[in-house]
């Protein structure tokens, strides 16, 4: 018997299919958000189509990410409305600080298949 090599198509399904590969790639997509943008509308997706589905210390990162881009939203509008008063300015530094920690933990605990501790968490 020979191995032969995996076609390209099982490995894309095996990044988009729930698991700790969708997990790292939805974070990966987080963090390119901060140049490209739209990557985080696509991991937000990935989160709500494969949370619940593959169970265990997964799931927990899931409801993690989905409160990352919601919570970061809020906190983005209301560092944008008081940009007006200046200070929304330094509000902003501190909410891509707060994503980029926050993205950088989840990753740093799925690579090494741990939960997140407390997903429901509006903080780190």
């Amino acid at each position: 018997m020979t191995d032969q090599p995996p076609r390209s198509d099982d490995v894309i399904s095996g990044w988009t299919s729930p698991g700790p590969d969708n997990v790292k790639l939805v974070y990966f997509l987080y963090l390119a958000s901060l140049v490209l943008g739209v990557t985080s509308l696509i991991g937000l997706v990935f989160a709500y189509l494969n949370r619940g589905k593959h169970g265990g210390w997964v799931d927990t990162h899931y409801t993690y990410q989905i409160r990352t881009f919601w919570i970061g939203l809020l906190y983005g509008v209301v560092a944008l409305v008081l940009s007006i008063v200046l200070i929304g300015f330094v509000l902003m530094i501190a909410v891509i600080v707060w994503f980029i920690i926050r993205s950088v933990v989840g990753l740093q605990r799925a690579t090494q298949g741990q939960p997140v501790a407390n997903p429901e968490s509006w903080l780190i």
